[in-house]
């Protein structure tokens, strides 16, 4: 009896090679994508800060950080006091809710419903424009509580609108933590106000810390709602916290460039190279701070150990 054979049908693989050159093509497009979109970021910062730097040469002088401004001219000495003010009040402020916010939704609040809206609000916070802060902040600061143009409204504001980054970064930082510290407190009997005081927040600092640099950084470059809250000044803070205006970089730059006397007009160009070395220097720092306190990190430990095998194998 002849015996029969069955052959099974099934889907044929295409040849090792096409599949290989169409990967190959697919990573030369995409890494191609990539770089383009870096030389366009990096084009726009050029482009930036070179149309920064050219208007301020012309006009640049040394005496304007000695000098406060007189409406005339002068220098712009009493906005710079004026920025880093509002910067020290917005890292107490904002440092101490956000963080605050931060901790309680990683480490002490429990999933529900509230900690969803308490989360849903601070998106939403951080979504809301400068302006409408700046106008909230005239209505009820300025106008209804009678503080006129004063150092606490700004703070205020200013603080409301960076609060929500601080305390994202800084929930992040928390969760980022090893489970296994936490873990390891608890089988020595570590109360947990103790544990999270002296282990898991200590381990968060670099995370926490670059939320508030950033912070800080997003506020330096606000102009909107100081209008509405700061007012101006042509003198130095007086230190009051009401009925005090505050002088600041930024007034400088919206305002000083349309006014007709071209020494005006240059401090509006000087303050923005200020401003521009001030953001630099603040996001610098950050990073800074991240490759200082991860050198020692576990898995950059690992990484440079392995590495260092590599090469001397090779």
């Amino acid at each position: 009896m002849a015996s029969t054979t069955r052959v099974l049908a099934g889907p044929v693989a295409p040849p090792a090679g096409s599949i290989a050159w169409s990967r190959r093509v697919r990573s030369a497009l995409w890494w191609s994508l990539c770089g383009l979109g870096l030389a366009l970021l990096v084009a726009v910062v050029i482009w930036v800060l070179e149309g920064v730097v050219q208007s301020a040469i012309p006009g640049w002088r040394w005496s304007i950080f000695t000098e406060p401004t007189n409406g005339v001219g002068g220098g712009l000495s009493n906005t710079v006091v004026g920025t880093f003010v509002l910067m020290l009040g917005v890292g107490i402020l904002a440092g101490l809710v956000g963080i605050g916010t931060g901790l309680f939704l990683s480490e002490m609040a429990r999933p529900s419903p509230l900690t969803a809206v308490l989360r849903s609000a601070s998106e939403v916070l951080s979504g809301i424009p400068s302006i409408v802060f700046g106008y909230t902040g005239y209505v009820a600061l300025v106008v209804g509580l009678h503080w006129g143009f004063s150092l606490l409204a700004a703070l205020i504001v200013l603080s409301l609108l960076v609060v929500p980054y601080v305390a994202k970064s800084t929930e992040i930082a928390l969760n980022q933590v090893p489970l296994a510290y936490r873990e390891g407190g608890e089988a020595l009997g570590m109360a947990k106000t103790y544990l999270l005081r002296k282990i898991v927040v200590r381990s968060a600092v670099p995370g926490m810390a670059t939320g508030i640099i950033v912070a800080l950084a997003i506020s330096v470059g606000e102009t909107a709602p100081l209008l509405y809250t700061a007012g101006f000044s042509n003198s130095y803070p007086s230190g009051a916290l009401t009925h005090a205006p505050v002088p600041y970089l930024t007034y400088a730059t919206w305002t000083f460039w349309n006014e007709p006397t071209q020494a005006v007009r240059n401090l509006a160009f000087d303050s923005s190279v200020l401003l521009v070395v001030l953001v630099l220097g603040l996001v610098l720092a950050a990073r800074l701070v991240v490759r200082l306190t991860q050198r020692y990190a576990p898995e950059r430990s690992r990484a440079g150990r392995g590495a260092a095998r590599a090469r001397r194998g090779a």
